[in-house]
């Protein structure tokens, strides 16, 4: 783990400066608006222009903000900043101009890390390819029982700039970031951070998982007090090693097992610090018990020491851990059960869009009629299927690219009955359940986990799994 002193960035006087916003949409309007209320020349270029782009340039355009739609790759003339919205890609046209015009590039993180007031509230920062999200309303949910004014932020809840700029005044603010937004937030300098787990994932936008597990690990750059990660995850812990942080700075591990000095982890059902403790060496300190965890799924435990990690960073007691667990209420689709039906549970995850989430959805239970398939966005199955044969009753699959995992399931499950299921429109979810349904035994599981994005079906995750609890709920009504 690196050391050394880590200087804030230098201010940026926006009055009268040419900022360039690349995109509209949720991040690059709010942007817009802020840059033009600082004073600056804003142009906004958008590649788009549909229906909703040219509705939202009109809405800038009468602020008096120049709008470019259907051309993202041209440097306007005179650019001295451009500020992005995170899903643009490193190498489209626009940046490489912009480098070699030597105009620096921002997300909307860093544009809001270097508008904070002199007295801003610490960043608590998480990052991770799944569980972001529930871990970062886990965070928000303790710092509330501690009695601390917070927000869950970032890439969820209210909008960072929102956080920075507005009337309410927080303590502490619990911030998601994805590997997009860190890509472009070269001096942020959380309090403390997490790294939760890294699997590859979005690799047609960084590149390279090299590149990927980089922009994640940003995140640990000049922490202060505690730099969190995975020990089940070396790569978490790696990037820890390589992070320039400030001195004093602790590398604090999280494990389902029995955790070591500077460690969090499980002991007979407890969850146990031995991180923020007198004499760590010989002492541990319960904060809850497994059953607070809702649900208590293995990767949803490791989502709760992460958070209980950061929150014992910013120094809550053990009683708000725990309170604070106990009060958190997971997001819908999000290994969220459903109903039981004639003995079998039916469970959502619809949220598990990538092979990492699934293989955690899946240790989750048994056995498993597992309902899986979509985009599989350049994704391979056989490790997931190797690891999970074991659990599976059967497998029905849907989606574009459902033959992938069928062909995984040949090579590394061939006893595991299938149904591919050869439609693609949205009533084929009906029919999943239902084949589902006639596989699966009293005390099985059927299990939404599609290991898939859902575009090929569906408008997103969310859309997916209440067609899902659609179908379990006209399956209950049969009976």
């Amino acid at each position: 783990m690196g050391s050394g002193q880590v200087t804030s960035s230098e201010p940026f006087a926006f009055q009268g400066k040419h900022i360039t916003v690349a995109g509209l949409g949720v991040s690059g309007v709010p942007a817009a608006k802020v840059l033009h209320g600082l004073g600056a020349i804003v142009t906004v270029v958008n590649d788009g222009a549909d229906e909703r782009a040219r509705a939202q340039a009109a809405e800038l355009e009468a602020l008096g903000i120049t709008v470019r739609l259907g051309d993202g790759d041209t440097l306007p003339e005179g650019s001295e900043l451009i500020v992005t919205a995170p899903g643009w890609k490193p190498d489209k046209p626009l940046f490489a101009a912009a480098g070699r015009a030597g105009v620096p590039v921002w997300g909307d993180v860093e544009l809001a890390w270097r508008l904070r007031g002199p007295d801003a509230a610490p960043w608590l920062a998480v990052t991770g390819t799944n569980g972001k999200t529930t871990t970062v309303q886990m965070l928000a949910s303790i710092l509330e029982a501690a009695g601390l004014r917070t927000a869950a932020v970032g890439n969820i809840g209210v909008s960072l700039l929102d956080a920075v700029l507005g009337e309410e005044r927080y303590d502490v603010l619990a911030v998601e970031l994805s590997s997009y937004q860190l890509h472009w937030a070269p001096s942020l300098r959380a309090h403390s951070a997490a790294v939760l787990n890294l699997a590859p994932d979005h690799l047609d936008w960084h590149g390279s998982m090299e590149a990927y597990a980089a922009d994640k690990g940003r995140i640990y750059e000049g922490n202060h007090v505690a730099c969190v990660y995975n020990v089940a995850d070396k790569a978490t812990e790696d990037l820890v090693r390589e992070a320039d942080v400030e001195e004093g700075c602790r590398a604090v591990g999280f494990t389902l097992g029995t955790p070591a000095p500077s460690q969090l982890g499980v002991v007979e059902g407890i969850l146990v610090d031995r991180a923020f403790v007198e004499d760590r060496q010989k002492n541990a300190q319960e904060l809850a018990e497994v059953a607070d965890v809702n649900p208590p799924a293995p990767h949803n435990i490791a989502n709760a020491l992460a958070a209980a990690a950061l929150a014992r960073a910013y120094g809550v007691p053990a009683k708000a851990v725990r309170d604070g667990l106990r009060a958190f209420t997971p997001d819908a689709h999000r290994i969220a059960h459903v109903a039981d039906v004639d003995g079998v549970a039916y469970v959502d995850d619809s949220k598990a869009t990538n092979t990492h989430a699934a293989e955690a959805s899946l240790a989750a239970y048994e056995p498993i009629v597992w309902i899986a398939g979509g985009l599989a966005k350049g994704a391979v199955f056989d490790e997931l299927v190797a690891k999970s044969a074991r659990r599976l009753r059967g497998a029905v699959l849907i989606g574009a690219d459902r033959a992938l995992i069928r062909e995984a399931l040949a090579r590394h499950a061939p006893e595991v009955p299938v149904v591919d299921l050869d439609r693609t429109d949205t009533g084929a979810m009906l029919q999943a359940v239902q084949e589902a349904r006639r596989l699966a035994q009293p005390g099985d599981t059927v299990l939404l986990a599609p290991a898939c994005a859902s575009m090929d079906m569906f408008t997103n995750y969310n859309k997916r799994g209440d067609a899902f609890a659609e179908a379990v709920r006209e399956l209950g009504a049969g009976t």
